[in-house]
């Protein structure tokens, strides 16, 4: 159906939905829209279109979609000081971090950022790095990736990573130093393409004495040259006065933005699960021609000495499927159904001196993993679909069949259809509210 929209309003659309400028002159997020230039809108998203001259949209909204109209633009002016800001720095690369708290319009201000500057001729090269492993725009969930922006978008999802680190959590509060590491890494890895601006989105937790640690370390780390922080209320103050060593500007958050349901998010989330998993096919690797990165499954495909397995055997009074040995850790793999006498893990511990960890076959299904080859190079991601321990395999859903050199295997589980499997109430921390 066709809406027209009077100069100096803006019209907001709630996904799914697409929208197709008719006639007229609108803007989104700072990208000015070509007369049949269609944007799609995906579910939980809001798209804000500034209309400058009187527009006609055809729109097509789906299931519980939405649109209305605001009275002026519900860009923020201190967006666009933001940018005149930023434009006015000469030294080159300049590296900008975004904070806020969970739907604050972190993503959108990003968006806005990169398109504004793209607008300037002197601009040739943006990188946009995003950090964000709950709600991930340009790399696959519980990653932290980056891409390069050429010309301008109304969407980052709808670009493909250059590289990602995966950290294979939806929470940073699960994995602060990982999450740093990869950030740090693919920083790094940005600066070496000398691009004109990186732009370094970050995830939404903000609150407590732990996510202020961590936010403080990690823009040490980033070393950005202005940190702009979105002002939604007063929990972003104590983040603010943290930073006084930083060159801090706060900006706005739009006074129309949409809070988002925790399943919402997971929705989002399982949305990414699909694009990067799509024309996936079960492959089966042996084992030993891999190099195995996971807490759970620690030392997989790599075997004690005949003597030291005999030994632990005895202590335990079985075979198991698997026997790991770490510094501190003895981790065992038994079938399912099977039973160790609680006794013999006690014998065990106390006579090696070590914690033992049963874990049982069947436990990895759905496990979300990350494919590598032998550079390190981020090749896609993956779902664990069974270790066959007797003949020393790992079959994986994954549209990835060459070069892969190294799986990790993430905590994040999901079920056949790629929704996530939601774990205990009793293993879900607080501080996961920011997925």
């Amino acid at each position: 159906m066709n809406r027209t929209v009077e100069t100096g309003k803006t019209f907001l659309v709630d996904g799914p939905a697409s929208v197709t400028l008719v006639s007229g002159k609108a803007e989104v997020f700072g990208y000015t829209l070509k007369e049949m230039g269609k944007v799609v809108i995906r579910d939980g998203k809001r798209m804000p279109f500034v209309v400058i001259e009187n527009s006609t949209f055809d729109i097509s909204l789906g299931e519980n979609a939405s649109a209305e109209e605001a009275e002026g633009s519900t860009i923020p002016s201190s967006w666009e000081k933001a940018h005149k800001e930023l434009a006015t720095l000469q030294t080159k690369p300049v590296t900008v971090m975004v904070l806020g708290a969970v739907d604050s319009g972190k993503t959108s201000f990003c968006t806005y950022l990169a398109n504004k500057l793209l607008s300037e001729e002197k601009t040739t090269k943006i990188a946009v790095l995003d950090g964000d492993l709950g709600q991930s725009d340009i790399g696959p969930p519980c990653t932290v990736a980056y891409t390069f922006i050429s010309k301008p978008v109304t969407d980052l999802f709808n670009l493909e990573a250059k590289n990602a680190f995966f950290v294979g959590v939806t929470s940073p509060s699960k994995a602060i130093e990982k999450v740093i590491k990869g950030l740090e890494l693919l920083k790094e890895e940005v600066l070496g393409f000398n691009p004109d601006f990186v732009i370094v989105n970050t995830d939404g937790w903000i609150e407590g004495e732990d996510a202020l640690n961590y936010k403080i370390k990690l823009v040490e780390k980033i070393n950005p040259q202005i940190v702009f922080c979105i002002q939604q209320d007063e929990k972003i103050t104590p983040l603010l006065s943290a930073l006084k060593n930083f060159k801090t500007v706060t900006v706005d958050s739009p006074p129309t933005i949409k809070q988002r349901s925790r399943e919402k998010r997971r929705s989002l989330r399982e949305l990414g699960y699909i694009k990067y998993l799509k024309n996936a096919k079960v492959q089966s690797m042996p084992i030993s021609w891999l190099k195995i990165e996971s807490e759970e499954f620690t030392g997989l495909g790599r075997n004690l000495n005949i003597k030291r397995e005999r030994e632990i055997c005895e202590l335990l009074g079985m075979k198991p499927l698997q026997i790991a040995e770490t510094s501190d850790k003895i981790c065992i793999i038994i079938g399912k159904g099977r039973w160790i006498d609680p006794e013999r893990i006690d014998r065990t511990e106390k006579t090696t001196g070590k914690k033992v960890v049963v874990t049982w076959k069947g436990e990895e299904e759905g496990l979300l993993t990350a494919l590598y080859n032998g550079e390190r190079k981020f090749l896609g991601i993956g779902v664990l679909r069974e270790i066959d321990y007797r003949r020393k395999a790992m079959k994986i859903l994954t549209p990835v069949s060459n070069n892969i050199s190294t799986v990790a295997i993430g905590k994040v589980k999901l079920d056949k259809n790629l929704r996530e499997i939601t774990p205990p109430i009793e293993n879900v921390e607080k501080t996961s509210q920011t997925v």
